[in-house]
């Protein structure tokens, strides 16, 4: 790989927290950072934190896996783009497809449960539903950084 190269591809940052509430902070946290660091608005890190939370404690509820033996695990995966942000949460469990709870229209009572995916779906310019080898179920989310805060210096 060439210099060049190297400052022009996107860092992609992985963190692995046991499925438990008292972890999700630290993602929180590191989800923040990057977001900041990035150069996005001081409201935007807010709504990805709480997209993110909700994402991690969606996980933690429905991830399953749980042995006696080993408690499951939640992966975060960054990918920080000249244009935005790319957050993948990924865990062991299987949702039926969870974004297709939204009403379809405002006069439908929302559903018991769900609420926490609609608000992501809120909170994200892009939010996708994944299943594949790498983990059950992949919670893809994406926010765009405003086109007056993107320098091609901020993905590196």
């Amino acid at each position: 790989m060439t210099e060049t190269q190297t400052l022009t591809r996107s860092p992609r940052i992985e963190l692995s927290i046991p499925a438990q509430s008292e972890w999700v902070r630290v993602a929180r946290l590191t989800v923040a950072g990057v977001a900041a660091r990035q150069g996005f608005s001081v409201q935007a890190v807010e709504d990805i934190k709480v997209a993110v939370s909700e994402a991690i404690n969606n996980a933690i509820q429905h991830g399953g896996n749980e042995t006696l033996d080993e408690v499951p695990m939640v992966d975060i995966a960054l990918e920080p783009r000249a244009d935005g942000l790319w957050i993948v949460v990924c865990d062991q469990g299987r949702l039926a497809n969870p974004l297709s709870l939204a009403p379809a229209n405002r006069n439908e009572e929302l559903p018991e449960g769900g609420m926490g995916l609609l608000l992501i779906r809120s909170l994200m310019d892009r939010v996708e539903l994944e299943s594949g080898p790498a983990c059950d179920t992949a919670l893809k989310m994406w926010k765009a950084l405003p086109v007056a805060r993107r320098t091609p210096a901020r993905a590196s």
